[in-house]
C-alpha cells in the first residue's frame, strides 16, 4: 500500500464457483479441508446451482462466510432459508465462532 498517494491494496481474490448449466458447482482446488468438507456437505444436501465458501477466520476455521444459490430455496423467505443451511450445517455450526451467510433462489 502507497499511503503517500491514499492507494489500497487490492482485495484478496473472492472463492465464488459457478456451475455449468445443468451441472452441480465444483469444489476450487485451493480450499481448505475444512472449506471442502462445507463445500461437499452443501453441495450434498442443498444442490446448488452457486456456491461460495471462504474460511473468515484467519485460516483456523472458526468463521466462514457462505454464499449459496439453490433452487431448495425457492418461494422461501431468508429466515427459512437460513434455518435450512443451519439444519444442513448443525454439527458444524456448533464448533464455529460466527458465520456469514447469503442465500438466494437462482
Amino acid at each position: 500500500m502507497n499511503a503517500s498517494l491514499g492507494l489500497l491494496a487490492p482485495l484478496a481474490p473472492r472463492r465464488r464457483l459457478y456451475s455449468e448449466k445443468g451441472s452441480a458447482p465444483q469444489p476450487p482446488d485451493y480450499l481448505s479441508e475444512g472449506e471442502l468438507e462445507i463445500f461437499n456437505k452443501i453441495k450434498a444436501e442443498l444442490d446448488p446451482v452457486r456456491l461460495e465458501v471462504q474460511d473468515i477466520s484467519g485460516g483456523c476455521g472458526s468463521m466462514y462466510a457462505l454464499d449459496i444459490e439453490s433452487f431448495k430455496f425457492k418461494g422461501l423467505p431468508i429466515v427459512k432459508q437460513h434455518k435450512l443451511v443451519n439444519q444442513v450445517l448443525a454439527n458444524e455450526i456448533k464448533k464455529w465462532h460466527g458465520v456469514q451467510l447469503k442465500t438466494r433462489a437462482p
